[in-house]
């Protein structure tokens, strides 16, 4: 959240947890009725699931999202039958969004949103992790909200792990990437989980991190392994993986999300590199 004179959410959150949100504002001090906009990144769950339930108790705010997410918040169903077909349990654990009116959508793709203050918050697009990734940067601290366009930060750990469930584009990603690198932001701001300074180098370790989960894939489709062999090679080879293995494998969520599906999503890409070529 960007509080202030115009204080702004960044994301809704999934829909199971909309009253953490509206209950942290309570504690902030800030009225529904003072939110203006509710900046969504993209439309999966754990993002923008929320939004629908979320603007019930904000009468007076808009949702900025991608034109291509838009449609799946208008009318989610076919996003919440292709959430539990690709989270399975985890995407009850989210919960089931709610449609957002038409009225209250605003599609976009680049633009600048008056903070108060002289602040400024100004839209980028970052795809890569979806096909409607949008970035976030705020004028006060030149800080960026990047969805999951550099990957999930673990604060418990201090690293980042790849966010990549299918279908995943590896050389859009690489190229928004390079995008926010060139906006020199002092600090991160994930929405898995917090803020992260020393923002250029967790960029460019991100984006060496891609390439090795890509050529791991690759070279795994082309000697026809399993998913868990590929998986294994991950681990095997990438010293973050390495390091918070026993971490993630014990965990509810990320046990499902990094080391299967962030894993199908480089797999899947390489077998279409493969075909094409």
């Amino acid at each position: 959240m960007l509080t202030g004179p115009k204080p702004l959410l960044i994301e809704s959150g999934p829909t199971n947890s909309v009253h953490n949100l509206l209950s942290g504002m309570k504690e902030l001090g800030i009225a529904p009725e003072a939110i203006e906009y509710v900046a969504v990144t993209h439309i999966h769950l754990d993002h923008g699931g929320g939004a629908g339930t979320l603007l019930k108790s904000l009468p007076n705010a808009k949702v900025l999202v991608h034109p291509r997410g838009a449609p799946h918040l208008i009318d989610p169903e076919r996003l919440w039958s292709s959430s539990q077909s690709v989270l399975g349990y985890v995407s009850e654990v989210f919960g089931k969004p709610e449609p957002v009116s038409k009225d209250r959508i605003i599609p976009i793709t680049a633009g600048v949103f008056d903070l108060g203050d002289s602040g400024k918050l100004t839209v980028f697009e970052t795809l890569g992790h979806a096909s409607h990734n949008l970035s976030f940067q705020e004028s006060f601290n030149n800080g960026v909200f990047p969805g999951d366009a550099a990957g999930t930060y673990l604060p418990e750990c201090n690293v980042v792990v790849p966010t990549t469930p299918p279908p995943f584009y590896l050389d859009s990603s690489l190229v928004s990437l390079d995008k926010l690198i060139t906006l020199n932001p002092s600090a991160l701001y994930f929405s898995h989980f917090g803020r992260a300074d020393d923002a250029i180098n967790r960029l460019n370790a991100y984006k060496t991190q891609l390439q090795l989960w890509a050529d791991i894939a690759e070279a795994g489709v082309k000697a026809n392994l399993s998913l868990e062999k590929i998986r294994d090679n991950i681990i095997k080879t990438d010293l973050v993986m390495t390091q918070i293995a026993g971490y993630i494998q014990n965990h509810p969520i990320y046990k499902k999300t990094v080391l299967e599906n962030c894993i199908i999503g480089f797999i899947e890409y390489a077998k279409i590199k493969q075909a094409k070529m």
